[in-house]
């Protein structure tokens, strides 16, 4: 590295002041005509070099050469596995940067959603959500790879921008005991007359199993089941599941094995899944964010709350502990009576150190709400959102429109029943995509008649640039 030159008119024309990270953690610069270039590798107030490979009208894309000034921000990446170098694992992008200043990037990348895309600004800013930077990921899809010219199989992530599998014989994200097992997997499959035709396995960490689900594409031989049964006597709290076609073919390989759970022990809570399910993964960072959800709803005993996109009932059990009573929906007809389950093991089977309220499941196609059917659903007090990453635009549209009636009903034609409606006092909104947050938000500040007053940032994928985070809004008027 070149020594500090304080004049900066002095430095080279080729060298870029970073400014910021994108989402897709790439430094961002300008040229001296203001032409942007995002540069892999390098982090915000570092100057630069780089190899340009991509050119376009008003950007150019490139990758870190050499570093003249860095960044305080920067340390040794965690990982060996890495980096910008050829074969370098795929599955984390911010290892070179501090764990604390990840989640500020990630603050301030979901403050500029909010502005920029919704002018929204929050009320507060709320404390971040973070816990253990390493060994929290939970859930994982490792890919299988016989690499034939070496007569090795390589189980692991992709490397950076390639089909290839990265060949790590560790990974620092994935829980230690599952670390450990992935020399054991490459030689448990190399070692199966299908050692090509299974490329994939998927992981699923329940409180006290660990799930493998092994996707094969020809049936297994007699042999490959007993070989797959030693592994899980030598790998004690393992089980196998087997995916031979789509996920709703997964099946455990023996029955009688201890079933998936994760528990939410501040609501007394216990959540059984299955490993196809989708969970949070990271439990760690779950527990926290239930938690804080529900403080932030504030459900009372005398008041009706809705859990939008339900899932298995991550929220709605822990809010049935404390309102009067709750109703769940959720897209799926399968997953709607999962959740009905779930409800029920924890009124009759786990030990309840509260009552749960009266609770409903209901299926319904959220993607596509109107103000009709969002009347269907009945007055709730307050709402609790926790959408896919494509958001929750119908249902807050068709809020914003009932409102918009309600206040102007001789230029929004009424809906029948929509006068005597009132639309929920707080929203509590749990988010994986801050644009599509920004967007929603836009119309519930704008158009719905609510004010976001508290905004923060959820680190439930340290060293990623994935960014969740929780939103309130209170009805203004």
């Amino acid at each position: 590295m070149t020594d500090e030159i304080k004049n900066t008119n002095s430095f080279p024309p080729d060298w870029l002041q970073v400014e910021s990270l994108d989402l897709e953690a790439q430094g961002v610069a300008h040229r001296a005509d203001g032409k942007v270039v995002f540069i892999e590798g390098a982090l915000p107030f570092e100057w630069v070099s780089a190899n340009i490979n991509r050119k376009k009208n008003n950007w150019e894309q490139g990758t870190l050469t050499a570093i003249h000034r860095e960044s305080a921000q920067r340390v040794q990446p965690g990982c060996p596995y890495f980096g910008l170098h050829t074969g370098a694992c795929g599955g984390c992008k911010m290892q070179h940067l501090h764990v604390a200043a990840q989640v500020a990037v990630k603050q301030r990348v979901l403050e500029d959603n909010l502005w920029h895309l919704g002018k929204v600004k929050p009320d507060i800013i709320l404390r971040p959500i973070e816990g253990p930077a390493w060994g929290y990921r939970y859930r994982a899809r490792l890919s299988v790879r016989h690499v034939r010219k070496k007569d090795e199989v390589l189980v692991g992530f992709h490397e950076r921008k390639s089909g290839y599998v990265a060949d790590i014989k560790v990974c620092r994200v994935l829980p230690p005991h599952v670390s450990a097992m992935l020399l054991p997997l490459r030689l448990l499959i190399a070692a199966m007359d299908a050692v090509e035709t299974c490329p994939q396995i998927e992981l699923a960490c329940g409180d006290a199993v660990t799930a493998l689900v092994l996707r094969h594409l020809e049936p297994l031989s007699e042999g490959d089941l007993e070989r797959l049964r030693a592994f899980t006597v030598a790998h004690v709290g393992v089980q196998w599941w087997l995916q031979p076609k789509g996920p709703e073919t997964v099946h455990l390989l023996d029955d009688g094995s201890a079933p998936l759970s994760y528990a939410l022990p501040e609501f007394g809570i216990t959540m059984p899944f299955k490993p196809t399910d989708f969970t949070q993964v990271n439990p760690h960072i779950n527990q926290v964010l239930v938690a804080r959800a529900l403080r932030l709803l504030d459900a009372q005993k005398n008041e009706r709350v809705i859990d939008w996109f339900c899932g298995l009932g991550n929220f709605t059990l822990p809010i049935a502990t404390q309102a009067g009573s709750v109703l769940g929906v959720e897209g799926s007809e399968v997953l709607v009576a999962r959740s009905r389950q779930n409800y029920q093991i924890n009124c009759t089977v786990a030990p309840m150190k509260k009552t749960l309220c009266m609770t409903h499941f209901s299926a319904r196609n959220i993607f596509d709400m109107t103000p009709a059917l969002l009347l269907e659903d009945g007055v709730a007090d307050k709402w609790l959102i926790d959408p896919p990453r494509e958001g929750a635009f119908a249902l807050v549209q068709a809020l914003a429109e009932l409102r918009q009636q309600q206040l102007d009903p001789l230029n929004h034609p009424l809906t029948p029943g929509a006068q005597s409606w009132s639309p929920p006092k707080r929203i509590v909104y749990v988010s994986c995509n801050p644009s599509t947050l920004a967007r929603d938000a836009g119309l519930l500040v704008h158009h719905a008649g609510y004010r976001c007053v508290a905004a923060g940032v959820v680190n439930m994928f340290p060293h990623t640039a994935h960014v969740e985070s929780l939103a309130v809004f209170d009805r203004a008027s």
